[in-house]
């Protein structure tokens, strides 16, 4: 009874801070969906609806503590079925083979690769013989030689024709990693691909106000502040990044700056803190307005609707629209009189959002801007508290304002390091450096001199706030540039075990919402989980000591250097990833000098426990090799009529399974095992021949 007595006390205690958990075991179930190996059936989600209800009866009869257990499962089922509904209604066809022929579509969104090219993706599709009901609901190519300098015009909203190379999102470059096709389903995109023909405008343009408003105001930008510095202030200003080359993204990402451009929680905070403190001094300038009025209120009230403007101009991406929902919550908190910056407002704006956007979980953008939000929230009240209990010796406000810098800039890299280094496999030794010197600029001269600049937009004098904002930027860049050219500026992290984020996640929290001195028991899963991680990059033993590429193109194997390639130049992005994964920060070309000596061009041979492996390489290599002994691995993109007791990876196989990977002790996992049979997933992709109407001619591939 004593201890049935102590758990009622201390869930008694945390009952005015229960909200808190809302949105944490809601993703519990969410992410419980994504964990399961098969697409759950009705009868699932039936018998987990009468759990449900079961519970909700403890919650309504059952004594504490056993309700609020009950009511966190409510949530937990909830979420999953939620998460279920939502894969069910995004639903949308996939294209099932490589397609060659004509294109048409509407653009929707112009952006750039990894590689720097530009891309296209398209709704409104055609493809040529593809009936309606298969025809993928969103298309993105990319713009390979003349294509590229054809479409140097065409924005959003162009009707457009092209000749292009389809084929279905691509599966893991490595059991286990980041599966695109997941992602694609979600954001109901059936094929990728790319074209070297020029894309042909079929049509006037199909576009709204807003979006020829935000064509006009990028090219303005474009025009007004040349170069570089125009094409970042169209990326802030309208959320079009499509005119930033690949070198500003490399120097941005390697000095930790790269979250100035995309449009999130520090932008939307910083243009709706702008326009409250100018609303509200503006409005208290007039003694009659001040005292009839709720100043404050009334200033929080235009800047939600900046915000909201705001988010419409940005073109409504997924991490404006969930900047824009947190800084909505906290508005309505300021005009209601109530504390805005809370643990519970961020908790319903992240209920908000998953509720949008439930498949945002697993996205880097959300738990890097909840984690940098969260720890803030929970360090300055800290500091408040602490400073509420102690006599502090007064200071100058600008040794007040410089210290909330640094501290709001360590407590959010701290936070988000783990999150950036598990998804990007990369930490930027001197981030906290490049941010103190930029984020101040961002916040102090661009973000108002963008505001200015609006406002002087009215009477024709937007020029002097576009000085001031090129003049930011610039230094931003500079600065950028500065801190990526120093020595080690970015380090390899190998990425962490499946289980190590979710359980550093959930000791975070529990350290931060529980109430009392137990929430220093989450610490030690969060200690365990950083040890796991720093054990598993300094022995390697998590990682896969041979990975195969799902066309057979590449090949990697660990040795005593690191992961060994068997090829030096081509399938990057598959050798890029691995490399990444490993924590390996050699470029290709040296992981592939890695590899014996011996070996030809077309039959790349290394030993590989008791026996070897033979990467067989294009039609020559085919030509070499028509039988094999027990104990050789045999990897080819070629079609195979290799005989003999070994095993073989060829694109017949590798079309079923995906990656391979060989562990500790030869296990054999495939991408196809740990993706399982879901939504996204196909166990076989049907290799059809297309026929196109162009010439005629069989462009099957």
């Amino acid at each position: 009874m004593g201890a049935i007595n102590w758990g009622t006390n201390v869930f008694d205690a945390q009952r005015g801070h229960l909200f808190t958990w809302v949105p944490v075991c809601f993703a519990l179930g969410i992410g419980l969906y994504f964990s399961v190996l098969v697409e759950p059936d009705l009868w699932v989600y039936c018998l987990l609806i009468l759990t449900a209800c079961g519970l909700a009866v403890v919650v309504y009869c059952a004594p504490s503590p056993l309700d609020v257990f009950a009511f966190a499962g409510i949530l937990v089922i909830f979420g999953l079925c939620y998460m279920g509904a939502r894969a069910h209604y995004i639903a949308a066809p996939v294209l099932e083979f490589r397609y060659y022929g004509p294109v048409e579509g509407r653009v929707i969104l112009r952006d750039r690769s990894s590689s720097d090219r530009i891309r296209l993706t398209l709704d409104q599709v055609r493809l040529d013989g593809v009936p309606s009901e298969r025809r993928p609901t969103h298309v993105r190519i990319s713009l390979l030689g003349d294509a590229a300098v054809a479409a140097g015009g065409l924005g959003v909203g162009a009707l457009v024709m092209t000749t292009a190379h389809l084929s279905p999102p691509s599966s893991p470059v490595e059991p286990g990693a980041f599966d695109f096709r997941r992602y694609a389903w979600f954001q109901q995109l059936g094929a990728i691909g790319y074209s070297r023909v020029p894309v042909v405008l079929r049509g006037e343009a199909d576009t709204t106000v807003v979006q020829r408003l935000r064509g006009r105001v990028s090219a303005y930008l474009r025009q007004a502040l040349p170069g570089d510095v125009g094409a970042v202030a169209a990326a802030l200003a309208v959320g079009d990044r499509s005119y930033i080359t690949q070198d500003i993204w490399d120097t941005l990402r390697r000095s930790n700056l790269a979250h100035l451009l995309a449009i999130s929680g520090l932008h939307m905070g910083l243009f709706t803190g702008v326009v409250f403190s100018s609303l509200r001094v503006f409005l208290s300038l007039w003694p009659r307005l001040a005292l009839r009025l709720n100043v404050k209120s009334w200033a929080a009230a235009g800047a939600l609707v900046a915000g909201g403007g705001y988010l419409v101009m940005s073109g409504g991406a997924v991490a404006t629209e969930r900047a824009f929902v947190m800084v909505a919550v906290m508005l309505i908190a300021t005009m209601m009189d109530r504390q805005a910056i809370t643990v519970r407002a961020l908790a319903l704006a992240a209920m908000i959002v998953l509720l949008r956007r439930p498949e945002s979980l697993l996205n880097a953008g959300f738990q890097m801007s909840f984690a940098a939000t969260l720890a803030l929230i929970f360090v300055f009240g800290a500091l408040r508290d602490w400073r509420a209990k102690t006599q502090w010796p007064r200071v100058p406000k600008i040794v007040i304002w410089g210290a909330g810098v640094f501290i709001s800039s360590l407590v959010a890299g701290a936070a988000t390091a783990p999150f950036g280094a598990a998804h990007f496999n990369v930490v930027s030794r001197y981030g906290l450096a490049a941010n103190l010197l930029a984020v101040p600029v961002m916040g102090g001269a661009v973000a108002p001199a963008a505001v200015l600049s609006l406002v002087l937009s009215a009477i024709g004098l937007q020029s002097l706030g576009l000085w001031i904002v090129g003049g930011g930027i610039s230094y931003i860049i500079w600065v950028a540039d500065w801190v990526a050219g120093w020595t080690g500026a970015q380090a390899a992290v190998v990425i962490p075990p499946p289980w190590v984020l979710p359980v550093m996640s959930l000791g975070a929290l529990f350290v931060v919402l529980w109430q009392g001195r137990l929430r220093w028991l989450g610490g030690l899963p969060v200690a365990i989980a950083c040890v796991a991680w720093t054990a598993a990059g300094a022995t390697m033993n998590s990682r896969p000591e041979v990975l195969i590429a799902q066309d057979g193109g590449l090949v990697g194997v660990m040795t005593s250097q690191g992961r060994a390639l068997s090829r030096a130049k081509t399938k990057a992005f598959a050798a890029d990833a691995w490399r990444r994964h490993d924590g390996d920060a050699a470029s290709q070309e040296v992981a592939a000098q890695r590899w014996p000596v011996g070996a030809t061009q077309v039959l790349r041979t290394i030993p590989y426990g008791a026996g070897e492996i033979i990467h067989v390489i294009g039609k020559r290599g085919a030509a070499q090799i028509t039988n094999c002994t027990k104990g050789q691995i045999i990897v080819t993109n070629q079609p195979s009529n290799i005989a003999g007791d070994c095993e073989i990876f060829d694109p017949a196989r590798l079309r079923v399974s995906g990656s391979v990977a060989y562990r500790g002790q030869g296990q054999l996992v495939t991408a196809a095992d740990i993706a399982g049979d879901r939504f996204w997933t196909s166990r076989g992709l049907r290799e059809w021949t297309f026929q196109s109407s162009i010439s005629g001619q069989d462009f099957g591939q």
